[in-house]
């Protein structure tokens, strides 16, 4: 799956890009220029194409709940693709933590052989930030994001597609994950009633 993201593209060099193969957007919003009402850049091209996927960071700290509430407006309920953009530091107590960045193609491995340098990052109250207060990603796992764009207004059915119909669907595997049905793995969360986690299966 190809993917537009951290870029500077307009509109009509991400809509050729679209035309072209490249029906994913990367965390939209962030690392890339806003929609303008003369320059709809990557986002308004991402809306104008209906085959067109889009990331969404749901921890409540990238996005103001506003814009999550209309993205899911704008793109409806199965173009939308939760993501957490977690880091190392995910689910960690405030503090300093050393977080190692990949460099070039090895990005699964922190072997000797392996290129990648390490930045320290600030967590507090489940913000990352680096030194310059950057945000540098998510400390919110996607179940937590998912809760989170509950709490701002996102129907809670919507939410959850976009935790696991959609994001199996944009990759192609739709037909082994992402809902509960037979043939599929069985990948279940329990919950109660306030979303909290019963158990897992």
């Amino acid at each position: 799956v190809i993917s537009i993201g951290h870029t500077a593209a307009d509109y009509n060099c991400a809509a050729e890009a679209m035309k072209q193969g490249a029906l994913h957007v990367t965390h939209l919003y962030n690392a890339m220029n806003p929609m303008g009402h003369r320059e709809p850049g990557v986002i308004g091209a991402a809306a104008d194409n209906e085959n067109c996927m889009v990331e969404l960071i749901g921890d409540g700290i990238h996005i103001h709940p506003a814009t999550v509430r209309n993205t899911f407006r704008l793109f409806g309920d199965s173009r939308v693709v939760l993501i957490s953009d977690s880091m190392m530091a995910c689910g960690m107590e405030n503090g300093e933590y050393d977080v190692y960045l990949s460099i070039g193609e090895k990005y699964d491995s922190l072997k000797e052989n392996a290129n990648y340098y390490i930045q320290l990052v600030f967590m507090k109250d489940r913000k990352a930030t680096l030194a310059d207060g950057t945000i540098a990603g998510s400390a919110t796992c996607l179940f937590g994001c998912m809760k989170s764009v509950i709490s701002m207004g996102v129907p809670e059915r919507e939410a959850i597609l976009a935790a696991t119909a959609n994001p199996a669907r944009s990759i192609g595997i739709y037909d082994e994950v992402g809902s509960l049905t037979p043939g599929k793995r069985a990948d279940i969360v329990l919950t109660d009633e306030e979303l909290n986690i019963v158990k897992v299966l």
